[in-house]
């Protein structure tokens, strides 16, 4: 009887905790969707004027309208786009007519085309602030000597080429100088964004429901046992 009496315990414990872990990636995941849709809203929104003291936390994703100039150097940051190949992102510094300084991603180049000379000077960019975290204890450090960087880093980027640091992801280019050719822009979008909470909450609720049938199955023989 104490044996029965404990396997219930056991099993009604775990059992209980599965279920649990199970319910919370269930709110998770509408606390998930929700910040979504709400990025998912602002990305789309009507481009504003730069803010004047840029914060990460609050002005990420904000969509921009920017007048100035391309300027020249670029940092190439190793990337790849399926049924294209490896390229590089392609990322410039610009000047506002306000004189602000930021990091401007251009787009997308394929390999072959890394040591192209691309067009500059005067444009109307349209795009997000962004500032990607990309960076991990794996990441290996940029080769400057080559031009290749293996994430885009917003502040030693910023660092290499004198600007703030933040990031304008191009969305669209507006010049009659600029070649908008010559790179294949990449906006902001909501693919990067990691939202696995469902099939966490299936998870748990499957080892529940393999729990549940392993504690019935041995309270079932530890009762025949008794019995016989």
């Amino acid at each position: 009887m104490r044996r029965f009496i404990f396997l219930s315990l056991v099993g009604g414990l775990g059992l209980l905790a599965l279920l649990s872990l199970g319910i919370w990636q269930m709110q998770r995941l509408a606390w998930k969707e929700d910040i979504l849709a709400t990025i998912e809203a602002r990305i789309a929104d009507a481009p504003g004027p730069l803010p004047e003291v840029l914060e990460p936390e609050r002005d990420k994703y904000l969509p921009v309208r920017l007048e100035g100039e391309i300027l020249p150097g670029e940092l190439h940051v190793l990337t790849s786009i399926q049924g294209t190949g490896a390229g590089y992102r392609v990322i410039a510094p610009f000047v506002t007519d306000g004189g602000r300084r930021l990091l401007l991603d251009r787009g997308f180049i394929i390999a072959s085309r890394k040591d192209e000379t691309r067009t500059i000077g005067s444009a109307t960019v349209i795009g997000n602030l962004h500032w990607p975290v990309e960076v991990d204890g794996f990441t290996p450090e940029p080769d400057t000597e080559k031009n290749i960087w293996y994430a885009r880093d917003v502040a030693p980027m910023a660092a290499e080429l004198g600007t703030e640091p933040a990031m304008v992801i191009l969305r669209e280019l507006r010049s009659d100088v600029v070649d908008v050719g010559a790179t294949l822009p990449q906006p902001v979008t909501m693919s990067g964004i990691a939202n696995d909470h469902l099939q966490y909450a299936l998870t748990w609720f499957s080892l529940a429901f393999i729990w549940a049938a392993m504690t019935a199955y041995f309270l079932w023989r530890n009762r025949a046992k008794s019995e016989g």
